[in-house]
């Protein structure tokens, strides 16, 4: 139960009164039953850990980024290992006015928006211990201009779905647009910011190649962005994208070839099949074209089948990275859940 001792790789981002309250907070937060306030921590935290001592240290601007990366570098770290970074948003359900950052964010638990406190969050992950070690949070913010943004894209949503259907074909004086430029957006821009400064801190012993993220970033402006940290992007298409062949040499000379019908891939494009508990799991990958991306993707495809009643479902895995296997894609992209496991942890004993 010496706290102390694992806390002095940090004593050089905090001051020692600071070090000692948290000892103070983390004996009672492992010791305490029920819901975690600090009028609870400072009754189990013992003698130096009164309500006053509890309430100045959450009153501290702690530098939180060097300090979990100092204590993960100092405890963790295995450098011999492989590391993948990983992003996810966690959202908190709020009541009241007065909260900090208190906005309205979409609940995945409730798949719905809900007043609420949203947290971004960059992990690490050990691709040996299959595990995600957090490394920078920060809470999201929106301005009033985003906000104003958001809801004048949201009434032209309306709007334009309120007007009928306009006619076939590509409408008199539009213009030709590089897909290679792409202005991002604030949210973009806030993950970027985080994942370049989480670079330059860890690049002395670290330099991570794929940052792994869900569904919600499987688009061209969140694949711009990560490129441009220099990295790999690894997420998840819809399972109605409009995915490609690259041509084939017959007929006109065009980009394009033939639609992939999820249904029926070719066989050459198989990798892998495997049964378990009745399901068959056919993996496929290939090198193939999207029209919202200006250049070639490294797709994966898992289509499962029911071998009893034949019903079958797909999901679509990507990566910008061409020469990754299809085995490593599916793990890199599987291990992006452990740090769903943080937020668990986290809301166990924060909500």
């Amino acid at each position: 139960m010496d706290i102390l001792a694992p806390l002095q790789t940090i004593e050089d981002s905090l001051s020692k009164a600071t070090l000692q309250q948290m000892s103070q907070v983390i004996i009672a937060m492992l010791a305490m039953t029920g819901r975690v306030t600090m009028l609870g921590l400072a009754r189990w935290a013992g003698k130096g850990g009164s309500y006053r001592s509890i309430q100045r240290f959450y009153y501290t601007a702690i530098p939180w980024a060097q300090v979990f990366w100092q204590f993960f570098s100092q405890h963790l770290l295995r450098k011999e290992g492989v590391y993948i970074l990983a992003g996810d948003e966690s959202v908190v359900g709020k009541a009241g006015k007065k909260t900090y950052g208190l906005d309205r964010f979409f609940s995945g638990l409730q798949q719905k928006v809900i007043p609420s406190l949203s947290f971004f969050v960059v992990s690490l992950v050990s691709v040996s211990q299959r595990r995600s070690y957090p490394i920078c949070v920060e809470q999201t913010v929106r301005s009033e201009a985003e906000k104003a943004a958001c809801q004048v894209k949201k009434e032209a949503k309306k709007v334009k779905s309120a007007e009928a259907k306009r006619k076939r074909g590509r409408p008199k004086g539009s213009k030709n647009k590089k897909k290679s430029e792409v202005a991002l957006t604030p949210e973009l821009q806030r993950i970027q910011e985080m994942v370049k400064a989480l670079l330059v801190r860890i690049s002395p012993l670290l330099r991570p190649v794929y940052l792994a993220m869900d569904g919600h970033f499987g688009n061209y402006p969140a694949f711009h962005m990560v490129r441009q940290c220099g990295l790999h992007l690894i997420s998840k298409l819809r399972g109605d994208a409009a995915l490609r062949f690259p041509w084939d040499g017959k007929g006109h000379k065009c980009k394009y070839g033939k639609r992939v019908d999820y249904a029926h891939i070719p066989e050459k494009y198989l990798k892998s099949t495997t049964v378990k508990d009745g399901i068959q799991t056919c993996t496929y990958q290939a090198q193939l074209l999207h029209e919202d991306f200006p250049v070639p993707l490294n797709v994966v495809i898992l289509v499962k089948t029911n071998l009893l009643t034949q019903a079958w479902g797909h999901v679509i895995l990507f990566s910008s990275d061409l020469e990754l296997s299809s085995e490593n894609l599916v793990d890199y992209y599987s291990l992006r859940f452990q740090i769903e496991f943080n937020f668990r942890d986290a809301k166990q004993f924060w909500v």
